[in-house]
């Protein structure tokens, strides 16, 4: 079928006169199934819908959204990918310096705060036609929330983009649903009953069974008060048992969320992973370098989404959900097998996973009737009595998988639970694990080590990830392979101090490895991690919780978990000293830095330039001696020619 227009030509050279929709957004057109513009477009268009795209288009240039003219039906709008602050910017507010969603990496192709921006654009052209907001930038910033990159509290996106309808989560059946109403001839305005939407609305009253969060003034003078919002906001995440949350703005001004969508079936699963995508990028970035994002996920396999594993810092709960919902193995095997027949396939699979690889079912069979339990985890603080924690499925599809003529090997890359796996009484999948599907490491997340700080982050305590340790360290020294583990460590997270940094130095010390990358904590809009991060309590809890602001401590956070490079000397003996933990600075060997920094005479680099220095004194020199020795012949020829003269004479 080709890929959805991106030119009017395009439009024109498939017969349609305009398009039902027109997609704006802030990636490159990228055909694939890990790419949710992709997914949203060819849903609408399995369902009758033309759509065409408008990619990165010159938010300083209004006519930069009126390629196709005006759409039937509306305008839909995402930033892309990812929340466009977090793809612009770093945890310390530096601009990066790649875009891998853009055609040649190059960064500046979107602006700032760009589903904002895209739907002011619209809308100073287009002041009737609807606008429908989605994406991960909308999805998580649809209620009032806090903005790390201006530090406040910013009010729902759908008030500030001027947007009609929100639609959050993954949105296949709720962008349908909503299509459908306005090809019905019904007014964006009046479409308020689509689950995983919001909207806007003057009236409240008419909300049933609503549960009214504090308004938006109050919010802004009280942090407890947005706290509080936050945890009614997390415990309706949930679409068989939340209620719709109304937040005023103003007079009449009022922001609805609609319970999530219902979760995907099998069916309807495998229905969405096998429409006629392109699995590429659009040719017409070919000569700009491609769209480095396809690289690592060309040849990779969704097997699952949402995620039980509820971590502090991870916004899944909020826009997938905690109930996993599966892909068949037919449908996969057809994916791998149709990636055989790629000629840039080189026999590897990079991936078979999700939010979570090794999660193939949901948490418990009640989950799917009753929903999940709003008032407690899954795993935290450890396994609740109801979880299935069953790998059988996951083993038989991998096996499969292997099986496939032209795969070499099938690896898991995007991370498993190991408290999910030692919950699981039989070994089969840790054994196959281990033996087909890494190389040489395997990355995992304990997160910390400090238990109180793993407390806040919703993982389990660290004699967990110890005992997986063990029980890697045996499987492999069973199958006969050496392979590492490599965690994943978090500097500055909301509840670690300097004391608890230091014991994650200790821990690394005692590893024997240090970590090329650090994460520090990053606050991204609607975790319980940021809402800790702005309020400085557990919403859950409402007890306060010690947070890292300053940047100076968050630097010492840092160089502790890389203490062994030279130029973080000054800030990990700044550290320890704060801490109170003198004893770490020293020549014994649980000591992490020396009592003085350690003079290296000549840096790296200037020991090659040093080098060159002295490879030329040496041919200047070699040259100098060369010059006297020529002399010297000379003066000895012209020596020796006098002699024989005088030689000659006296005869």
């Amino acid at each position: 079928m080709g890929y959805l227009p991106i030119t009017k030509q395009e439009m024109l050279d498939r017969g349609w006169e305009r398009p039902d929709f027109v997609y704006v957004i802030g990636d490159a057109y990228v055909d694939h199934s890990s790419f949710g513009p992709a997914i949203i477009s060819r849903i609408l268009e399995a369902n009758g819908y033309k759509v065409a795209i408008i990619s990165q288009p010159d938010w300083k240039e209004e006519r930069s959204v009126t390629e196709f003219g005006e759409p039937r039906l509306g305008f839909l709008v995402s930033a892309g990918n990812m929340d466009s602050m977090v793809n612009h910017y770093t945890v310390s507010k530096k601009k990066r310096n790649s875009d891998a969603y853009t055609p040649g990496g190059v960064m500046g192709k979107r602006p700032d705060y760009a589903t904002i921006v895209y739907c002011n654009l619209i809308k100073r052209t287009y002041k009737d036609v609807p606008i429908i907001i989605g994406g991960i930038e909308a999805s998580l910033r649809r209620m009032a929330h806090y903005d790390y990159w201006s530090n406040r509290l910013k009010k729902s996106i759908l008030v500030d983009s001027g947007a009609d309808l929100l639609i959050y989560g993954m949105g296949e059946l709720a962008v349908v649903e909503v299509a459908d109403a306005l090809n019905s001839g019904l007014q964006i305005k009046d479409i308020t009953f689509v689950q995983g939407t919001v909207y806007k609305t003057k009236e409240a009253e008419s909300v049933y069974d609503g549960i009214v969060l504090p308004d938006y003034p109050t919010l802004l003078q009280d942090k407890l008060a947005y706290a509080k919002s936050f945890d009614i906001q997390y415990r309706n995440t949930d679409p068989f048992i939340a209620k719709p949350l109304i937040e005023q703005y103003g007079v009449k001004q009022y922001i609805v969320q609609n319970p999530p969508a219902r979760p995907l079936t099998v069916q309807e699963m495998d229905d969405i992973y096998e429409l006629p995508y392109m699995r590429d990028y659009h040719p017409s970035y070919k000569e700009a370098g491609g769209i480095p994002a396809i690289s690592e996920i060309k040849f990779s396999l969704t097997s699952n989404r949402g995620c039980f594993g509820g971590c502090s810092f991870c916004a899944l709960t909020f826009h997938q959900g905690r109930i996993v919902q599966c892909r068949s193995h037919d449908s996969l095997i057809k994916e791998a097998t149709l990636m055989t027949k790629n000629p840039e396939f080189k026999g590897y699979i990079h991936d078979v996973g999700g939010p979570t690889a090794d999660f193939r079912s949901p948490a418990c069979q009640k989950q799917m009737k009753k929903g999940a339990c709003p008032n407690k985890q899954c795993l935290f603080p450890s396994p609740c009595k109801n979880l299935v924690a069953d790998h059988s499925d996951y083993v038989e599809l991998l096996r499969k998988l292997r099986k496939i003529e032209g795969v070499k090997k099938v690896f898991i890359r995007s991370g498993i639970r190991f408290d999910y796996v030692l919950a699981d009484s039989d070994d089969t999948f840790l054994k196959e694990l281990c033996e087909h599907h890494i190389s040489g490491q395997l990355r995992v997340a304990p997160e910390h080590v400090a238990d109180s700080v793993l407390k806040t982050m919703g993982k389990p305590n660290n004699d967990v990830y110890r005992k997986f340790v063990k029980q890697f360290e045996k499987m492999n020294q069973k199958l006969g392979k050496k392979q590492y583990l490599i965690p994943y460590l978090m500097s500055s997270h909301p509840g670690s101090g300097l004391t608890e940094a230091v014991t994650l130095a200790e821990y690394i010390r005692d590893l024997g490895y240090m970590p090329e990358q650090v994460q520090d904590f990053y606050p991204t809009p609607s975790t319980i991690s940021t809402c800790m991060y702005y309020t400085g309590v557990d919403p859950r809890t409402m007890k306060k919780v010690y947070i890292p602001t300053n940047p100076h401590e968050k630097a010492m956070q840092r160089a502790l978990i890389q203490y062994r490079r030279p130029e973080n000397y000054d800030l990990v003996k700044e550290a320890l000293v704060k801490a109170g933990r003198q004893d770490l600075i020293g020549f014994d060997e649980k000591c992490l830095i020396p009592p003085r920094k350690i003079k290296h005479t000549i840096a790296p680099a200037k020991q090659n330039a040093g080098r060159k220095e002295h490879i030329a004194t040496n041919k200047q020199e070699d040259f100098g001696k060369k010059r006297n020795y020529s002399a010297k012949s000379k003066n000895k020829k012209t020596q020796s020619k006098s002699l024989r003269n005088v030689y000659k004479k006296k005869k």
